[in-house]
């Protein structure tokens, strides 16, 4: 079978719209369609049906799907074995993590060492970071586990704890520390329910017996705390992430009676050929966080 047709079918997966696939592949519409029909013609099956004005995958398509994904992959996997026996010193790494700030530190060291690697650092919920994995859209991801999938391999790198951000004006400040029943009546900003920050806040939440409003929801952390800076609202966020911004505006107040925290590792698919960029990345990323530890230990 033609890799090319399958390219075509994939991309129409994908989009399940012809006109927006043949725009990504650079094609035609017409040519597009022409070469979709040719795939069915060999295959002996419609791929496609149309319901109103969407596309759907049929049962046969999305068995084809699945096997010409694993196809792709297992030619890109050849391409990045050779590479490696090639000496190859240029590449690409694209990452998934659950925060920007848990790459920081270690991105600067591994350019220095490795400054012929590109990366791309994608900041996802740790859903989307998991379904990319098994996509092959990522190499690595840095996620809150556990993370149970048995397509995925897991390393355990710290124990993340979450904290209370608020105004230096707020009445809250100047505490030692907080319980969550103590937030039932704040004006809390909070992520979507889709990250796993926000459903570890309404897990501990729950366990203490209180249910907790945000006010307002935001997907990212720095728009959260421009409003606590403003004095708008509160924010209950990685401690990782609140240590990095220190901030006279803002004071950051420990979570207790429990404390919310989770494991933090790195994710990869299991089938995946580990190319010595990937290696070394994961290599300097654990090293990052074993001498984090070592320090506050001190």
């Amino acid at each position: 079978m033609d890799f090319r047709l399958l390219e075509y079918f994939l991309a129409v997966c994908e989009e399940l719209h012809f006109t927006k696939a043949a725009v990504k592949l650079g094609i035609s519409q017409p040519t597009l369609s022409q070469q979709i029909r040719l795939l069915e013609e060999r295959v002996g099956t419609p791929l496609f049906q149309r319901i109103g004005k969407k596309n759907y995958l049929t049962e046969a398509g999305m068995t084809l799907k699945e096997h010409a994904l694993n196809i792709f992959h297992e030619l890109e996997q050849a391409q990045t074995e050779i590479n490696e026996l090639k000496g190859m010193q240029r590449g690409k790494l694209t990452i998934g993590c659950s925060g920007n700030h848990l790459l920081t530190q270690t991105l600067i060291s591994f350019h220095q060492k490795m400054p012929g690697i590109s990366i791309s650092v994608h900041e996802l919920a740790t859903e989307e970071t998991k379904k990319g994995l098994i996509d092959n859209k990522l190499d690595l991801g840095v996620v809150f586990l556990p993370l149970d999938d048995e397509q995925l391999v897991s390393m355990e790198l710290y124990t993340e704890e979450l904290c209370l951000a608020v105004s230096a004006k707020h009445r809250l400040s100047r505490q030692a520390d907080v319980k969550l029943e103590d937030l039932t009546l704040e004006s809390l900003v909070l992520f979507p329910e889709k990250f796993l920050v926000r459903q570890m806040v309404d897990a501990y939440s729950k366990e203490a017996g209180h249910r907790l409003h945000p006010i307002i929801e935001l997907s990212t952390m720095d728009s959260m705390l421009q409003l606590v800076k403003l004095n708008v609202s509160c924010t209950i966020l990685p401690k990782s992430y609140l240590n990095m911004i220190l901030h006279s505006d803002i004071a950051i107040i420990p979570i207790v009676h429990p404390v919310p925290q989770k494991k933090v590792g790195i994710v990869y698919r299991k089938q995946k050929f580990l190319n010595a960029a990937m290696v070394a990345f994961i290599h300097e990323l654990t090293q990052t966080y074993n001498s984090a530890q070592t320090l506050q230990k001190m």
